[in-house]
């Protein structure tokens, strides 16, 4: 009998830890709340007037080596202590083992992401040229699908809930959301024909940008109970995409 209750504590102890944890956009949000209104969609550093309907222009892509590997040379602060160094490291090394992308420590390249002890968890979309700012507070960023969310808006992508299909997976509250935020919800062209990814790192939680806490703001459709904004790695579908965007082929070795 004893062992029946502890099996039992057990087992709802944890359920209810993964049915409440927080999602990875939430913690975000959370880190970035007294710089929200200078970034788009809560976190990527990018004009509005921008044109960033998606990533497939050069420019916007970092460039493939000779040897056929993309190369995204970066810097880490200094200071940063070994500990953040080895997880944000360790994020890279993740993207890396499943894709053709290859972040490098810089030498002298001209372009390169900055990754910086400021305020809050942002990034640029895509290659913008020079040093590029990759923002991971130590007081709340350190974590490693923030920091794989962050290493994902540098390649170039932007989050989920923007595709022009999202109406059909999706259903947006906007009675729950505050007029001034409305503008985080915009549609974008992301789609790089590849399925809709309820999984994806780059997926908005239910109560993303709520009039109130605890309201939602996406609701699955059709089934609503749909677990989505997840809050540990890259999805497969994240992967496949990032592939796809830079013509990665058969050049995927793992590190």
């Amino acid at each position: 009998m004893c062992f029946f209750f502890f099996f039992f504590f057990f087992f709802f102890s944890a359920v209810q830890s993964e049915t409440t944890g927080v999602d990875i956009f939430s913690k975000i949000l959370e880190a970035n709340k007294e710089i929200s209104d200078t970034l788009l969609e809560g976190d990527m550093v990018i004009s509005a007037s921008k044109n960033a309907l998606s990533c497939l222009n050069d420019y916007c892509r970092w460039p493939k080596s000779p040897s056929g590997w993309v190369e995204v040379p970066y810097s880490i602060a200094n200071d940063f202590h070994d500990y953040e160094r080895s997880v944000i490291e360790s994020a890279m090394k993740s993207i890396a083992s499943k894709t053709c992308v290859r972040f490098v420590p810089r030498t002298n390249q001209v372009d390169y992401i900055s990754i910086e002890n400021l305020a809050g968890c942002s990034s640029t979309v895509g290659r913008s040229g020079g040093a590029q700012q990759l923002s991971l507070s130590m007081d709340g960023c350190i974590n490693y699908g923030i920091i794989e969310h962050e290493l994902l808006h540098s390649l170039g992508f932007h989050h989920e809930h923007t595709r022009t299909d999202r109406d059909k997976y999706i259903w947006i509250n906007w009675q729950n959301i505050p007029e001034a935020s409305a503008n985080n919800f915009q549609i974008k062209d992301t789609n790089l024909n590849t399925p809709y990814d309820y999984n994806s790192i780059m997926h908005y939680g239910r109560t993303a940008f709520a009039i109130q806490s605890g309201l939602e703001t996406i609701i699955p459709i059709p089934n609503p109970l749909v677990s989505i904004g997840q809050r540990q790695e890259l999805s497969y579908t994240d992967i496949q995409r990032i592939n796809m965007l830079y013509e990665c082929g058969e050049l995927i070795t793992p590190m």
